[in-house]
């Protein structure tokens, strides 16, 4: 990064957040942790949202972060395999290791599992990911804080030379933990601003009508609502013609597919309210739907992001819990798609069908 502020006086930000993806992933996948009975290991990094900077004024450097984290696992209880997921609300700045807050969730939830496996979470695995939380910030500074500033060398004014010094006495203290690479630890030499593209914001190559193309940033969300209904019924309820019109209180324009048919199977194309959101089933099985879903106003007009829909019911506690792996999302237009699917679709279903409570 090339920086032309002299004196180091001026304002500078680095944005990080590709980095911090791939800081995180290297540290937490493949984390593991046993007891005599369990084994919980982290398999993905779903999410990693918010910002994450590094910044400098009058030689002063400091980092800036607020994000939003989930994680999925899964491990085995007495030759019992199963999965979950864990949620990090924020991972701040300015938080301590004891402010750091888990939300764990365990799919097709037995009471064998919730007493097992939550505690073998919370007391062994929690600890591990405040630990890795804690050293962020000192690690993000060791990696990028001299990429912001003019050397010291070049630095005129003692006011801004010793502010710059100070900034790095302390971390420099301890060498800096294993910085990712993208990949894993050995495997190769490429450096974390040469594997961004893949971390942060995937670049999708589309043709458009003729030679042209055009390259679309995406980002991934994940989301978890629960339904007070059984896993078939809430299936039937995402493909099911009359269904969908009855949810979102509009047509069902069918593009592609067998019109006298009453539900929807793969291949076929949809539209829903007056055109605004246009869908093609791809897939259909018992526990599991993949969608391909747009708005119509994106650009170019052939993109769409892929949602995968996992349906886990716990008959125990009589509910489905829909796990959304939301991925190709324009950037720039996740929190439009959230907010569309949580009051368009969760929110709508559960007020039409009576599958569960309304906030």
């Amino acid at each position: 990064m090339v920086v032309q502020n002299p004196n180091n006086w001026h304002w500078v930000d680095k944005n990080c957040i590709s980095w911090a993806r791939d800081y995180f992933k290297e540290k937490l996948v493949g984390l593991q942790v046993t007891n005599e009975q369990c084994r919980v290991e982290i398999t993905s990094m779903n999410t990693l949202e918010g910002d994450c900077e590094v910044s400098q004024r009058k030689g002063k450097v400091i980092s800036l972060f607020d994000l939003q984290m989930g994680l999925s696992y899964s491990g085995e209880l007495d030759g019992e395999k199963f999965e979950g997921s864990i949620n990090i609300p924020e991972i701040a700045f300015d938080s301590s290791a004891e402010d750091y807050q888990f939300e764990v969730a365990v799919f097709k939830e037995t009471s064998k599992l919730n007493q097992e496996v939550k505690p073998l979470i919370r007391e062994q695995l929690v600890p591990r990911l405040r630990n890795i939380f804690s050293q962020f910030g000192e690690d993000l500074l060791i990696t990028h804080g001299n990429d912001i500033q003019v050397s010291e060398d070049e630095v005129k004014s003692n006011f801004t030379r010793a502010n710059q010094k100070a900034s790095f006495e302390q971390v420099k203290k301890a060498p800096p933990s294993d910085t990712p690479t993208g990949t894993a630890a050995g495997t190769s030499t490429a450096t974390p601003s040469s594997v961004a593209s893949a971390s942060a914001s995937a670049k999708k190559e589309v043709l458009r009508q003729g030679p042209e193309k055009t390259v679309v940033n995406t980002s991934e969300i994940h989301l978890e609502p629960s339904f007070n209904v059984p896993a078939s019924e809430l299936l039937r309820t995402f493909v099911d013609k009359m269904r969908l019109q009855q949810f979102s209180r509009s047509e069902l324009r069918l593009t592609k597919g067998d019109s006298s048919a009453p539900v929807l199977s793969a291949g076929d194309e949809y539209q829903l309210f007056g055109g605004n959101v246009c869908t093609r089933i791809v897939s259909v099985s018992e526990k599991s739907l993949v969608m391909q879903w747009r708005l119509a106003d994106w650009s170019p007009s052939s993109w769409h992001s892929t949602m995968h829909l996992e349906f886990h019911e716990s008959k125990e506690y009589h509910e489905t819990k829909l796990e959304i792996t939301w991925r190709d999302i324009p950037v720039g237009q996740e929190d439009r798609v959230r907010q569309n699917f949580e009051n368009y679709y969760v929110r709508a279903i559960k007020l039409t069908f009576g599958f569960g409570a309304v906030l």
